[in-house]
């Protein structure tokens, strides 16, 4: 393979590993999210149990999407790093939050609430972090001198970078809502449907917001995005995007089973194409090529040889493990979710 060749492979494999991340992570984020609003303990027992056997399965790609950009693209990796120091590590203990809490709630008796809502500001915190960086990266906001960072560690904090942040969160809610009318039933199910619709409003501003904004944060997206033939060829991505909300919208209430959580996966997938469309081909938008981010030669021939091996193994258990897990979830004991464990022995999930 040709070093433009490796490159472009690289760049696949990230855009890949970041796509899936924010699609499967980010519907369990989302539902975590919604964890304060659900009107009782037994739709939040629902929820959880709806989330059990996968969660902690779909952060594989965020360890992924990291490997990739330290190994394919490690110029990139030492700049970004330090730039984002502050928000990865707040993305990490949310993570780490809603981790824990996940386990504990279930085992808990006075402190259940503290559990409960520990859970849902891990979600928020996660998610508003990732999309601050987004925010933050499309912008353009990254000083670097002789390729290194050359800035402070809040110089992520802005407008743009915030409302990127909730924006994405309210995304990540809708695809929570849409995985539970999917996966669950009665109740619960009258509650993902009525919460999602505020949340889809907050999702298209977000979205008009994001589109408004990146053509103007660099000439060269401006260019890209309103040079002529460009339009007529690039069109398809923000129609998609509005085909795809309108869908979801008519869904919420119009469909059953996994409608609503395909058509809101497909504004994430018409929308990450766009900011791809938007940045390529650099690795950090006005700052660094992908050209002159990668790494020697032999490293890149080593790696890439891992990911064939590896990504087929995740996609595989990963499929597998939904496949496992799929129909309608029912509790076993009322008020009482299972823990991972009890799941993965047989208890706490009936596919129906």
């Amino acid at each position: 393979m040709t070093p433009d060749g490796y490159t472009l492979f690289f760049a696949i494999m990230a855009a890949l590993g970041i796509g899936l991340y924010v699609i499967l992570d980010g519907f369990d984020l989302g539902v975590g999210i919604l964890f304060p609003f659900a009107p009782r303990s037994a739709d939040r027992d629902m929820m959880i149990t709806s989330l059990a056997p996968i969660w902690d399965g779909n952060e594989t790609w965020l360890v992924l999407g990291g490997m990739v950009l330290l190994a394919g693209f490690p110029v990139a990796f030492s700049i970004l790093l330090p730039a984002f120091y502050v928000p990865l590590a707040l993305m990490l203990f949310g993570l780490v939050l809603r981790g824990v809490a996940f386990e504990f709630r279930s085992q808990s008796g006075a402190s259940r609430l503290a559990w409960s809502a520990a859970f849902a500001g891990g979600s928020l915190l996660a998610a508003i972090c990732q999309g601050a960086v987004l925010g933050s990266l499309i912008s353009s906001r990254i000083a670097v001198v002789d390729g290194r960072f050359a800035g402070g560690p809040f110089d992520w904090v802005g407008l743009f970078p915030m409302a990127v942040g909730v924006g994405l969160a309210a995304g990540y809610a809708v695809l929570g809502a849409g995985w539970l009318i999917w996966r669950t039933e009665g109740a619960t199910q009258t509650f993902a449907r009525e919460i999602a619709r505020p949340a889809l409003l907050v999702t298209a501003a977000a979205l008009l917001l994001v589109g408004a904004w990146t053509p103007f944060a660099l000439s060269s997206i401006w260019t890209r995005w309103f040079s002529w033939p460009n339009p007529l060829f690039l069109a398809p991505l923000p129609l998609g995007s509005v085909i795809a909300w309108a869908l979801t919208w008519r869904n919420l209430w119009h469909a059953q089973h996994w409608r609503p959580f395909a058509s809101a996966v497909c504004i994430f997938i018409f929308a990450l194409a766009g900011i791809g469309v938007s940045v390529w081909p650099d690795a950090i938008p006005g700052v660094l090529p992908l050209a002159d981010a990668v790494s020697a030669p032999r490293t890149q021939r080593i790696v890439a040889w891992l990911l064939v091996g590896i990504v087929p193994v995740i996609l595989g258990y990963v499929g597998y493990a939904y496949w496992v897990f799929r129909g309608k979830v029912q509790l076993e004991g009322e008020g009482k979710a299972p823990t991972q464990g009890e799941v993965q022995k047989g208890g706490g999930i009936s596919a129906a």
